[in-house]
Order: structure tokens, then C-alpha cells, then sequence
């Protein structure tokens, strides 16, 4: 893997993000020239904003790089499942493909908990591809939580 590798580029943002004392989650926003448009690290504790996710964070970022209210065309990279919130947000940008790492049983809103892509009122759903790199992203979390107990 190439260091612009967008996966590579999540891991840096979410090994940056722990070293902060958040949880290490890091996202890349890829356009559909192949362009990093927008990364980011959880800051929920650095901004006291429980809305800061890095998936939130990131398609903030692409959306103003881009001048523009969706991501049509444009793909996200992330090191964890996303939450309910951040699925939702994944779909009213109109991502074209989600990747993902680890898997969240307790907390993820794709492929466990609200599946927000499976509801009738979901306008768009992205590809999902899961479980990119996910024994490294679960390592990641267990390790940071662990130095929490």
C-alpha cells in the first residue's frame, strides 16, 4: 500500500486522534478523480461536540472544498463501521461508495443496530464494502480503550 493509500490515510488520522485522547477513528473523503478531498480524526472532546465525528468532520471539509451540498461520485473511507448519525449523513451527501474497517456491533448504524440503509425512507444508499484492514482497526480501539480501564 502506497501512504495515499485513503485507508492508510484514515489510520494515520485515527492514530492521531487517540494520541489526542480521542477515540481512534480517522476518514478520507475521496473524489471522483481519485483526489483526497477532505480527512479527518474524531474531535468530539477537543470541540465538546458530540456531533464530531470524523465521517462529519470529512464531509464538511469535502462538501466546502467542493462548493457543494452533495459528494456525488465521491467515495468514504473509514475506520469504523459508522454510527447511525454518521450513515445518515453518509447518505444525504449522495457518497457513491462506503469502505470501512472494523465492524461496530454496539454502535454501528450500516450493517448492525438502526441499518439505516435498509429503511424505505432512505433515499440513497451507497456500496458498502466492510471489514477493510478490520483486525488492525479493532486492535486500534481495543488498544485505546484498554488504556482507558
Amino acid at each position: 500500500m502506497t501512504a495515499t493509500d485513503p485507508m492508510t490515510l484514515a489510520f494515520d488520522e485515527a492514530r492521531a486522534a487517540a494520541q489526542r485522547g480521542e477515540v481512534p477513528v480517522g476518514c478520507v473523503v475521496v473524489g471522483p478523480d481519485g483526489r483526497v478531498l477532505a480527512q479527518a480524526g474524531n474531535r468530539t472532546e477537543a470541540d465538546s461536540d458530540p456531533t464530531a465525528h470524523a465521517e462529519m468532520l470529512a464531509l464538511r471539509a469535502a462538501c466546502a472544498a467542493l462548493g457543494e451540498p452533495r459528494l456525488e461520485g465521491c467515495d468514504l473511507w473509514v475506520t469504523l463501521e459508522p454510527c447511525p448519525m454518521c450513515a445518515a449523513a453518509i447518505s444525504l451527501a449522495r457518497i457513491r461508495r462506503l469502505y470501512f474497517g472494523a465492524y461496530d456491533p454496539k454502535g454501528g448504524g450500516v450493517e448492525h443496530g438502526a441499518r439505516v440503509y435498509d429503511h424505505a425512507t432512505c433515499h440513497h444508499r451507497p456500496e458498502i464494502y466492510g471489514g477493510l484492514r478490520e483486525s488492525e482497526a479493532a486492535a486500534l480501539l481495543r488498544a485505546f480503550f484498554k488504556t482507558l480501564r
